[in-house]
């Protein structure tokens, strides 16, 4: 009599599902640790900068399950379907598997529903009005940064200085082209675009310096587009204030560009 077959043949075509789940976990785990290691910005200076923080790494963590399965079952099954040399046969007709497909298109509109809620709730609180704010006026012009204080009596300035613990709108304009109005460490950019006035809000709860980057290409200056906003101390800021007014005749900022183009009249 012949002996029943081996069952070990048929292990390796067995649950193959559970082997690319199996590599899939640990390449997940690989990778978020990789990335919640990773200092992907400066140090924060606003009071807002925690909730976006934790909103860049929630977002983080859950891309990266997803691209490492996608990855796995791509990699997976182009290794382990391939075909063979000199087989020229089609492979098995496989008509679909509705309870999949229902299955493949809910649970990624679920967590992009989830995430986008979640998103909206910290824009909507970052973005909310604060009492006693103050505004600051930004205009971009190639390749540099001015500011307007119009509760200082239209105070400019070059350097942008801000009181801590001061909410701050900024209304953000160009006299030119488009600009991107970014401040790293208060984790918030927007564009400065003709013709319209955009606006952000912070908090700075930080002393220090950071700095203000255009993030957009906006000629070939674009690289030096570069300014540095100072948190001070409120009797420093009216300190510094007080010695602007001094020094400036009394207006606001001009509606033409502070500095005309070659070939201006």
């Amino acid at each position: 009599m012949s002996s029943p077959p081996s069952g070990r043949p048929d292990d390796e075509h067995q649950h193959p599902v559970t082997r690319m789940l199996l590599i899939g976990l640990v390449a997940s785990l690989i990778g978020d640790a990789i990335v919640l290691l990773i200092d992907w910005f400066p140090v924060g200076a606003t009071k807002s900068s925690h909730e976006i923080d934790t909103l860049y790494d929630v977002l983080l963590l859950v891309s990266v399950p997803i691209f490492v399965l996608v990855m796995t079952v791509a990699i997976y099954s182009v290794i382990r379907y391939r075909a063979r040399p000199g087989d020229m046969g089609d492979g098995p007709p496989i008509h679909g598997n509705t309870r999949l497909e229902v299955i493949w298109v809910t649970i990624p509109f679920l967590i992009v529903s989830t995430l986008a809620i979640y998103a909206w709730i910290v824009l909507n609180d970052v973005e909310a009005k604060k009492p006693n704010e103050m505004t600051v006026k930004v205009y971009g012009q190639q390749f540099t940064w001015h500011f307007q204080y119009p509760s200082l009596g239209n105070l400019k300035s070059d350097r942008l200085y801000l009181p801590k613990d001061q909410p701050v709108k900024f209304d953000i304009a160009t006299q030119d082209v488009i600009h991107s109005f970014w401040v790293p460490s208060f984790r918030l950019k927007s564009d400065a675009v003709p013709g319209i006035t955009t606006h952000w809000r912070v908090t700075p709860d930080r002393l220090g310096r950071y700095d203000i980057v255009c993030a957009e290409l906006c000629g070939l200056g674009h690289a030096t587009m570069r300014g540095s906003a100072y948190v001070v101390p409120r009797a420093q800021f009216n300190a510094w204030a007080a010695r602007q007014r001094k020094l400036q005749a009394p207006g606001g900022f001009p509606t033409k560009p502070l500095v005309k183009s070659k070939g201006s009249s």
